[in-house]
């Protein structure tokens, strides 16, 4: 593995890391008033087209790092939109 792609991989686990305090926190409490759902649509879909370009380049950091973070900011997605619209 070379020095980009260690690099990148660091890269990608602290910016992933740091979605799993909030989405613990909303897990927890069930609290999204403080979340703005516009913009966290407009952050899941670009996760998730980050996704896709680094599977077409198949880059391993952008995958690790979207791939986990889909995941957390998805959850945190779907716990706003059941608190806002099913509630």
């Amino acid at each position: 593995m070379d020095a980009v792609t260690i690099l990148g991989l660091i890269a990608a686990c602290l910016t992933t890391i740091s979605f799993v305090p909030q989405a613990l926190m909303t897990i927890r409490t069930k609290d999204t008033k403080s979340i703005s759902l516009s913009m966290y649509l407009l952050f899941v879909l670009g996760v998730a087209l980050w996704l896709v370009y680094g599977v077409y380049k198949a880059d391993t950091a952008i995958i690790f790092a979207n791939a986990l973070t889909l995941l957390f900011s998805g959850f945190v997605l779907f716990i706003k939109i059941k608190n806002d619209v099913i509630n």
